[in-house]
């Protein structure tokens, strides 16, 4: 259907801007990826498992106009952008410039592939929207009806329940093992054996790699051998030589 601006498709749970009393189709398998991502990956709290999702898709020069969401869909809930990068706007009194432009207090991009959530005053008090939008794109939001204002006999999708978020220990191990996140946790002063290759075929400079050169490498062999010898060493050398 055709409504503020873009194209709407409802799945799941009934919310539906046409009052249409048929109900919505269900949450396809691959937006169902998704919202398990969602919250495998901590993005929505477990108590928070989305049951409704609407794909609005906008044509260059759509819009959505200020706007609350409705409050029978609980806090948090969130959006995934595709396609395109855009602004979207908050404020708390946002106004109609033109026909698809709005004022802009607050603008936040949302680049392709982003989730943004919304929560607390940032979902009940300030108002968001969208401008006419330069090229096509598509945003999901991604929300869960309050169980009290669910329709009657709706029943919930048995795979969307259960859904165990990672731990955090075990995402931890996982990075430690991960070849990126050994390179970035590598003692410094260590550098990983590409870099090792890269630095033996670079000529050395003054100043620069001590330790390498042979000159280098004579004087550590000869300070390994000898006691360490502080400042207060030199202090007694000092007093000495004046008597």
């Amino acid at each position: 259907m055709r409504g503020k601006g873009r194209v709407t498709i409802q799945f799941g749970c009934c919310y539906n801007y046409a009052m249409d009393k048929s109900g919505n189709p269900p949450i396809p398998d691959l937006l169902k990826v998704i919202i398990r991502r969602l919250i495998r990956w901590h993005v929505r709290p477990l108590t928070c498992v989305p049951d409704s999702c609407i794909v609005n898709v906008y044509e260059e020069g759509d819009c959505i106009p200020p706007h609350i969401d409705n409050h029978d869909f609980v806090r948090p809930f969130c959006t995934v952008s595709f396609l395109s990068e855009y602004n979207i706007f908050f404020g708390s009194n946002l106004k109609v410039v033109d026909s698809s432009e709005f004022s802009e207090p607050i603008a936040i991009p949302l680049p392709v592939g982003s989730v943004l959530v919304l929560n607390g005053n940032g979902a009940d008090i300030a108002k968001h929207c969208v401008p006419a939008v330069p090229t096509k794109r598509i945003s999901i939001p991604f929300r869960r009806m309050d169980e009290l204002k669910r329709p009657i006999g709706y029943t919930p999708e048995p795979d969307l329940q259960g859904i165990e978020p990672l731990s955090y220990d075990a995402e931890r191990q996982k990075g430690l093992s991960s070849p990126r996140s050994y390179s970035a946790q590598r003692p410094k002063g260590i550098s990983s054996p590409k870099s090792e290759r890269h630095v033996k075929r670079q000529p050395f400079r003054r100043g620069e790699a001590r330790g390498f050169t042979e000159g280098n490498e004579q004087s550590e062999r000869r300070s390994s051998t000898q006691p360490q010898r502080g400042s207060s060493y030199k202090r007694r050398f000092a007093v000495n030589q004046s008597r």
